[in-house]
């Protein structure tokens, strides 16, 4: 059975663990190593049956860790080339990762590591490059989009393949508009290379969601512009509005900042 933990989900850091009973993989490591050690230890998993790192993007709250647990154990990162090449130059990463251990992925070209089939695609975002992932595995479909400025084919296709959902619900509009941050950085947020709104994380969902999603966790949420029972209000007022029942059609969950959420068992429905 696959079992699924996000170890923080936003801006202080994101880290997402899909494993096997044989088989272990990361997506993005922007919380401490240190942290990240504890936490699986609280959980049971040990830390060498991960054998695979996967990175989005190259902001220092997705990448943090990575080159320190890529070289502690061994493991290869994935990664697009523009991603790689990001990390190399990002000075938040004080251990970058070593040549040897840097595997270039292509966006559209899906590819097998150990037990997970990936299919990497472009997520709009303003760094180097963003991608989201579309993971298969033991029967189940996974899909992970964070950092999404906007939604483009690529992304609604995904989600309608889905049978767990990973999604940013990033910030409410109107906390963004009336709230502290200046000009500039209000208007990166709100830009189709910025980050995805309660509102607009509703309606994709709803829009592209198939019979087969079983499983939506809100991600990526704003501390400063946003609250986690009010995006998962807003998100379930939309749902509802197209007829989708939360609780009943779907489940739809909230992930923690700073804390990791419980290990969640994914099962291949029937």
């Amino acid at each position: 059975m696959l079992k699924f933990i996000s170890f923080g989900s936003g801006s202080s850091g994101n880290c997402y663990y899909f494993g096997t009973a044989t088989d272990g993989l990361m997506i993005d490591i922007g919380v401490g190593i240190r942290t990240l050690k504890k936490y699986c230890k609280d959980y049971g998993i040990q830390l060498q049956s991960v054998k695979h790192l996967l990175i989005t993007h190259d902001h220092a709250d997705h990448i943090k860790s990575v080159g320190a647990f890529s070289y502690e154990y061994h493991v290869p990162v994935y990664a697009t080339k523009a991603v790689h090449k990001g990390i190399d130059h990002n000075y938040c990463i004080q251990r970058k990762v070593a040549d040897e251990m840097k595997k270039e992925i292509e966006i559209g070209q899906p590819f097998t590591v150990g037990e997970f089939l990936v299919r990497p695609f472009a997520v709009p975002h303003d760094a180097s490059e963003n991608v989201g992932y579309e993971i298969q595995v033991e029967g189940v479909t996974v899909v992970i989009i964070t950092d999404a400025g906007s939604v483009t084919e690529d992304i609604k296709a995904a989600i309608a393949r889905a049978n767990y959902l990973i999604i940013e619900a990033n910030h409410d509009v109107e906390m963004v508009e009336n709230g502290p941050y200046p000009a500039y950085l209000k208007k990166r947020i709100l830009s189709a290379n910025g980050h995805l709104s309660n509102t607009e994380c509703g309606k994709t969902v709803a829009e592209n969601m198939s019979e087969g999603l079983r499983h939506v966790w809100l991600c990526h949420l704003s501390e400063e512009n946003n609250h986690p029972e009010l995006a998962r209000k807003t998100v379930e007022a939309i749902l509802r509005s197209y007829g989708i029942v939360p609780g009943k059609d779907v489940e739809l969950e909230v992930l923690r900042r700073q804390m990791p959420s419980g290990v969640y068992e994914l099962e291949k429905g029937e």
